[in-house]
């Protein structure tokens, strides 16, 4: 047996057909008979191929079965052609390759596109029951309830339902061209076969290489018949026991152009305890994320295994243990700068909480270790400190190559470093202008460009939250400085917005009012004694601290915000009324910034 990078093939019997299946992660050691068996099904028109990226990152910890669906890849075609696909078929050549890959246990079934068609049928089915210890389903539904999902809306109409109807209809395009007959065949073999590698590159934003097999045209071929032999016939005569018997894992890419994320509304209903999780990509996940995909399945994997011991009734606990944003945040890289205390914290957690992965950056090395050490503890599935000065561009362009190096593009950048600095315009000298332009705008914009760099050549968007505040929208005498440095942090973000949108990557400012965080206890008064400095600080923290606004609050308003992908996200009541007020009525606002402060 080879090594866990490398994989063995074989061939398995089913009825009429030859299956090439590959395996890895086995050296036929005593405890690799212990490893569980996860079995991943490509779509169409892949091979197995598709998931060699995945499968290498598993086997480190899992057996894993890849094989070529009949017709596809290295596996042979039924003859004829017509009825060779069904499902029912298609059920038969996975239990052959589960009994011969394991015989003596359940396995771990995954499915991409209509390797997840398939999944379903498997994890549904009476005959399979017993043989299926967890489905990850990826990009693919269920016939049967895409069936009752379009019974429901025709017979219960209302505009939302039909406009549901129709936006599928729309996605579903290819579908009505592959039950012509001929015609695709003739495509596959011909130009579409050649340019689709291209095609799809261009589209998907897929690191360059070649297509997974060189059989596509077969492939796409053959499997015309996968739509052919059971689309109408299911979408007409949905099975009404189509319950899952084993746990389910849905992903879906929030940008799919072919499935809509309403097609699992009733999913509940079919898969009781069913754990989402929702990725800002595309359709092909198994190349543009497949270090997101491993990560997904090897938790929900180990937590079945652990839950059940291997058995296939649901196991507790796989589902709302990531708080109320693991659907969009579970397993995502986050990078969140100022983390070592305050909001930055606070939103490390909100984030480890949701089941992301954490990068928790501070100029302080031993507050950014505890705040990653506590998000571990949290529920983060990965979590890192790493001492930056985010004002030093040097430093920053190494953070940002270490962290693409070391754990991969981040999804979710949040710049948050800033100071404080109070005085009027006057006793405010060029240097504290310089430092804190330097930390709160200059720091925003070295995390901006560097890792919105990254983001734009993956190609799978993101999302970017600057920090700024209502100082931004809120004039004062008494903060200059602060309130241009973050009112440049706001316009930074609209304009960011604007150029990000086209590559899938939103932008949002966070403003929030008067939050009890220890910013009050090192911000700066510029013209004072050091004497009268303290005096200051201890008084404006204690003013914090009777409004007492806890950063934990910002750190939820942020996390809807990124949800939303809203623009600007003002926090606290202060904040929200200001910019309403800066809208309706800015000479009010005008006239307020000439108060002293209560200081």
């Amino acid at each position: 047996m080879n090594g866990n990078g490398e994989a063995r093939e074989r061939w398995v019997r089913s009825g009429d057909v030859e299956l090439c299946v590959a395996e890895y992660g086995m050296e036929g050691k005593e405890e690799d008979a212990r490893r569980p068996t996860v079995v991943l099904v490509h779509g169409y028109p892949d091979s197995k191929e598709v998931w060699s990226s995945v499968a290498e990152r598993l086997a480190d910890r899992f057996h894993v079965v890849l094989y070529d669906v009949r017709g596809h890849g290295r596996s042979s075609a039924p003859r004829p052609l017509r009825g060779g696909f069904r499902l029912e078929k298609l059920t038969d050549d996975f239990l052959a390759v589960a009994d011969a890959v394991s015989p003596d246990r359940p396995v771990h079934l995954v499915g991409h596109d209509w390797g997840s068609v398939q999944g379903w049928e498997f994890a549904t089915a009476k005959r399979t029951e017993g043989r299926i210890v967890s489905f990850t389903s990826v990009s693919g539904p269920s016939l049967d309830h895409f069936g009752h999902w379009i019974k429901h809306r025709m017979r219960h109409p209302t505009p939302r339902r039909v406009a549901q109807l129709l936006g599928q209809g729309a996605r579903s395009w290819y579908v009505y061209a592959l039950h012509t007959p001929v015609l695709p065949e003739l495509a596959w073999r011909g130009a579409l076969g050649r340019q689709w590698p291209r095609m799809l590159a261009r589209v998907e934003k897929l690191p360059p290489g070649e297509y997974p097999t060189p059989s596509l045209p077969q492939d796409a071929a053959h499997g015309a018949w996968l739509y052919r032999d059971n689309v109408r016939e299911r979408l007409a005569h949905p099975r009404a026991d189509a319950y899952a018997h084993a746990p389910v894992q849905l992903i879906t890419p929030s940008g799919d152009p072919f499935l809509s994320e309403r097609l699992y509304d009733d999913l509940d209903r079919w898969a009781p305890g069913l754990r989402r999780r929702t990725v800002p990509a595309k359709h092909w996940l198994p190349r543009t994320r497949p270090g997101q995909l491993a990560e997904w399945i090897t938790e929900f994997v180990t937590a079945t295994e652990d839950a059940g011991g291997g058995t296939t009734s649901p196991a507790k606990g796989l589902t709302g243990d990531c708080g109320p944003f693991a659907e969009r945040f579970g397993g995502q890289l986050v990078l969140v700068t100022g983390a070592g205390s305050g909001i930055g914290r606070a939103t490390a957690f909100a984030f480890a909480e949701a089941g992301a992965r954490i990068v928790a950056v501070d100029r302080d090395a031993e507050t950014a270790s505890r705040t990653a050490e506590l998000a571990r503890l949290l529920g983060a599935p990965g979590a890192w400190a790493e001492t930056v000065d985010v004002s030093d561009e040097q430093a920053m362009e190494k953070l940002a190559e270490k962290v693409r190096t070391e754990h991969g593009v981040v999804d979710v950048l949040v710049n948050n470093a800033g100071i404080g600095l109070s005085g009027t315009f006057l006793d405010t000298s060029p240097e504290e202008w310089r430092r804190v332009l330097d930390v709160n705008l200059w720091g925003v914009i070295h995390g901006c460009r560097l890792f919105a760099r990254q983001m734009v050549d993956r190609g799978q968007g993101g999302h970017i939250v600057n920090t700024a505040s209502a100082a931004a929208y809120l004039p004062s005498r008494a903060l200059p400085a602060y309130s241009t440095s973050k009112a440049a942090v706001l316009m930074l973000s609209e304009c960011l917005r604007a150029e990000l949108a086209e590559h899938g990557i939103g932008v949002t400012a966070v403003c929030p009012g008067f939050v009890n965080t220890n910013i009050t206890a090192t911000a700066r008064f510029a013209g004072v004694t050091e004497k009268e400095q303290e005096r200051l600080r201890s008084k404006s923290s204690r003013l914090y601290r009777i409004r007492n606004y806890p950063p934990e609050k910002v750190a939820g308003a942020l996390l809807h915000g990124v949800l939303r992908n809203a623009a600007v996200v003002p926090v606290t009541p202060e904040a929200r009324g200001a910019r309403l007020l800066a809208r309706l009525s800015p000479r009010a606002l005008r006239a307020m910034a000439r108060l002293d402060p209560p200081l």
